[in-house]
């Protein structure tokens, strides 16, 4: 399992989805180096973070609608990324994964395939073929189910800027193994 990002009776607020989405990203993806990327975007303040209320997955989709053109018109210098969080809908991951193909088909009917991209991330996040339980999972289990809305031209260049692009993902299951479930669990610990 993922950490708790409730720590404890707290309302879920917009703000505290938010922290907690943020708490993760400093501690596990930039703390861990799982992305490479995320570090700079991270300092310059330019990923967009939006909390979705949407309880249904027409709402979901509404709002990634919105998000998507959003971030294709607005500047890369003020908006490099979007991380859509969306607490209330798709938790179990199995109607999240199925909903991936309606976030493509998203981007496609907006005319922008080749420009925007949606990655997946999800507090049970598990990659095909792999055990529940396998630290692997954990390069892309976040406090909630979240679409990250990436520039397929930052994508482009950031792999052309970093040698080895192609072994990030095999880095990271090393270095998450090494890590072990106490060691993950410990990253949320005051």
């Amino acid at each position: 399992m993922s950490h708790d990002p409730m720590h404890g009776d707290e309302p879920l607020t917009d703000e505290a989805v938010v922290a907690a989405t943020q708490d993760w990203l400093e501690k596990a993806v930039i703390g861990l180096n799982l992305c490479p990327f995320a570090k700079a975007v991270h300092v310059k303040r330019q990923i967009r973070y939006v909390v979705s209320q949407a309880a249904d997955e027409e709402g979901l989709l509404q709002d990634l609608l919105h998000e998507l053109q959003l971030l294709a018109s607005a500047d890369p210098g003020d908006i490099e990324t979007t991380l859509l969080v969306h607490p209330f809908v798709l938790r179990d991951f199995l109607d999240y994964n199925d909903f991936l193909d309606i976030a493509d088909a998203a981007v496609e009917e907006l005319g922008l395939e080749g420009v925007l991209q949606v990655a997946s991330f999800h507090p049970q996040y598990q990659f095909a073929d792999s055990a529940p339980e396998d630290m692997a999972n954990f390069s892309n289990r976040a406090p909630f189910p979240t679409l990250h809305l990436l520039r397929e031209d930052s994508v482009d260049k950031a792999v052309a800027a970093f040698p080895d692009a192609d072994r990030i993902y095999e880095n990271n299951i090393a270095i998450l193994r090494r890590l072990g479930p106490e060691g993950w669990k410990a990253l949320w610990r005051k």
